[in-house]
């Protein structure tokens, strides 16, 4: 195959260790080029009825750096955006153990906001 196509050879590094006898091979390009596009995502629980959520790892990582105040989730009741902060809360304390979070809900528009606050601002 050609190496524009798919299934043409790619090298592939298996190993960063220099004292490998076999530090490369031959992979498929389209196999090889997935290999590190994985992107880290936590979903959301199915059970949450949340519009347009926030992705957590994202928001993790600026609250960690920056701190203060997010907007992580629009809810259409109050009891929704109640249950989406109640387990955001636990999620994050296990996600970043060190970094303590809070919720806020606010109205808005027809809808619940959730809100994500840091002690640092």
């Amino acid at each position: 195959m050609s190496v524009n196509d798919p299934r043409g050879p790619s090298v592939d590094s298996r190993t960063a260790d220099r004292k490998a006898k076999i530090a490369e091979r031959l992979a498929h390009r389209g196999c090889n080029s997935r290999k590190g596009a994985v992107t880290v995502v936590i979903a959301w629980p199915d059970r949450l009825h949340v519009v347009e959520p926030a992705p957590l790892i994202t928001v993790a990582g600026r609250l960690e750096r920056k701190g203060g105040r997010e907007m992580v989730a629009r809810c259409p009741t109050e009891q929704d955006a109640r249950e989406a902060a109640d387990w955001l809360v636990d999620r994050f304390s296990r996600l970043v153990p060190g970094l303590p979070v809070t919720t806020d809900i606010e109205p808005g528009g027809g809808q619940y906001l959730v809100i994500l606050t840091t002690g640092r601002r």
